[in-house]
């Protein structure tokens, strides 16, 4: 499975787990970055808007997402590593916890990165 394909499961998995979470669990602080990093619409802080920005700025974006997704990527890449030594409980907390948080960051960032790259072929 490819690293894209991964994460996106592992965030339809945390999606999903936190859909079904009461209310007072929905404010675990995990869960609550885990939703917010999965929010494509939340921009970096100076970020330009896409649907009006230059090809100086599509291009910039492009790379400052193109460089964060492949850091989760590797991210992921690690916990996974880390994950085959731990207890079965240590693994389940980590899914619980850890994965959630990383993989919704890294599908924002693979949105934001889409949107980015329609913007460098529109003005191109």
């Amino acid at each position: 499975m490819t690293n894209e394909k991964l994460l996106t499961f592992l965030w339809q998995l945390a999606r999903d787990y936190a859909m079904k979470l009461s209310s007072n669990d929905r404010l675990r602080p995990d869960m609550v970055a885990a939703a917010r990093g999965g929010d494509a619409s939340q921009a970096m802080d100076g970020e330009a808007d896409p649907k009006s920005a230059s090809m100086e700025q599509a291009l910039y974006w492009r790379k400052i997402y193109r460089e964060i997704l492949t850091m989760e990527e590797k991210v992921m890449e690690r916990i996974q590593d880390l994950m085959t030594t731990q207890s079965a409980q240590a693994r389940r907390e980590v899914e619980l916890t850890n994965v959630p948080v990383v993989a919704a960051q890294a599908e924002r960032f693979r949105q934001r990165l889409g949107f980015w790259t329609a913007r460098v072929r529109e003005l191109e």
